[in-house]
């Protein structure tokens, strides 16, 4: 099986071809919009595109950690394929040196329109020296009946690039739940509408109970945006969202610099109702993970342990995004803080001092993870790396995390 490069640039072909030859692009039996061709793609101001609200952490409700960085960044209407929005997202993110994964929107209509339009978002991306991997997608706005197919392939193309895919709006918008389950999203969102009445409304809470569990049944993660108080977090917490972000969780004026951000504690604790015995699979405790090429130096770590406090690893992958080796942030800053560590290992490659990477795949049950955890009593506590179907990284997982879901797992009787 070929695994797809990361970043090829599109290359549109004649419309009457039947198929799109643009690399990790082409998606059978898809039709690309030839008439949407990128305008402008690399000239103009940093925000030429569009202006940029601001950043909003979203948090770990468990850790308390920001795992990730929402951007802000109005989008035109949802009928409009343009990517204008999301690569003023992207730049902006490049000039706050904003390193965490970026959780971007892009309007419904642009991913339909085909991989034409989408090549300013490429080229931004090769600016700003991102990996698709590290940038969630947010597909908004209402999709029409008449464009389903043609979402889907898009959306298979965008996956295809390595770009992880989220929708926004559930609840609200008119996306179809079995368009989610075809999609297969990393994330989904749900409206901060209904995350500002359900608490008051018993009958929008079942609705967001309701695409909790949606999220579950397709391996997806689910993120309660727009959070403001106290109640409100006790709801989301009480469907079983792990993921929020909202003004009670940071101000309205945070910058990706300020790093710390305030969850209040929960008054009570819920245990989850598990039925198997060896416990959901790993990609329900995933991590975006803080990857760097396996060329990396030294210094080139340090800087990423020092944008976010919450970081206790760095995957170093090679150029198909397949993780050569890890970095555990109390090793690596034991060595480079010893006698002449700096001197010795800054501009020199990161893998030298690097632990091999602990792979699972993703459908590696949580004892079963556990136990390839405990494997080495040196490194119990190392982040686990979990791994698609030809050994692409997908993220982390915490040890951490899988041991309190097995404290917390029901005593059989």
């Amino acid at each position: 099986m070929s695994v797809p490069m990361p970043y090829p640039a599109p290359v549109a072909v004649s419309p009457g071809e039947q198929s799109s030859t643009t690399g990790p692009f082409t998606v059978s039996g898809y039709v690309p919009a030839w008439a949407a061709a990128p305008q402008n793609p690399t000239g103009g101001p940093p925000n030429a595109f569009g202006p940029v609200a601001g950043f909003t952490p979203v948090v770990d409700l468990d850790t308390g950690g920001v795992i990730a960085i929402q951007v802000n960044a109005s989008t035109p209407a949802a009928e409009r394929a343009d990517v204008g929005g999301t690569v003023a997202g992207i730049r902006a993110a490049a000039e706050h040196d904003a390193r965490l994964p970026l959780v971007l929107p892009i309007p419904v209509a642009a991913v339909s329109a085909g991989s034409a339009g989408l090549a300013p978002l490429h080229e931004a991306m090769r600016v700003a020296g991102r990996r698709p991997r590290e940038i969630i997608l947010t597909i908004e706005g209402d999709l029409d009946p008449a464009d389903r197919s043609r979402l889907l392939a898009g959306v298979d193309g965008l996956r295809a690039a390595g770009y992880l895919i989220a929708f926004g709006g559930a609840g609200v918008r008119h996306v179809p739940l079995d368009v989610l389950a075809d999609a297969s999203p990393y994330v989904i969102l749900i409206s901060p509408e209904l995350v500002e009445r359900a608490p008051k409304d018993a009958r929008r809470a079942a609705v967001a109970e309701a695409l909790v569990t949606v999220a579950k049944g397709v391996a997806a993660h689910i993120l309660a945006p727009g959070v403001q108080d106290e109640v409100q977090l006790a709801a989301v917490r009480a469907w079983g969202v792990r993921l929020a972000t909202g003004p009670l969780l940071a101000p309205g004026d945070w910058r990706p610099a300020d790093g710390r951000v305030h969850v209040p504690v929960p008054a009570t604790e819920t245990s989850p109702n598990l039925a198997h015995l060896l416990g959901p699979r790993v990609q329900e405790f995933l991590m975006p993970a803080v990857t760097l090429p396996i060329t990396a130096t030294s210094e080139d770590v340090v800087q990423a342990f020092g944008n976010e406090a919450s970081i206790t690893s760095v995957i170093l992958v090679d150029e198909y995004q397949r993780p050569q080796s890890m970095v555990d942030r109390s090793r690596f800053l034991l060595y480079m803080a010893g006698a002449y560590g700096h001197a010795l290992h800054a501009k020199k490659p990161a893998h030298r001092i690097a632990d091999s990477a602990r792979l699972v795949p993703k459908t590696t049950p949580a004892i079963a993870a556990m136990q390839v955890a405990g494997q080495d009593a040196k490194r119990v506590y190392d982040d686990l790396v979990v791994v698609d179907e030809v050994g692409r990284c997908l993220g982390t997982v915490h040890v951490s995390d899988l041991i309190r879901h097995v404290a917390n797992r029901p005593v059989p009787k």
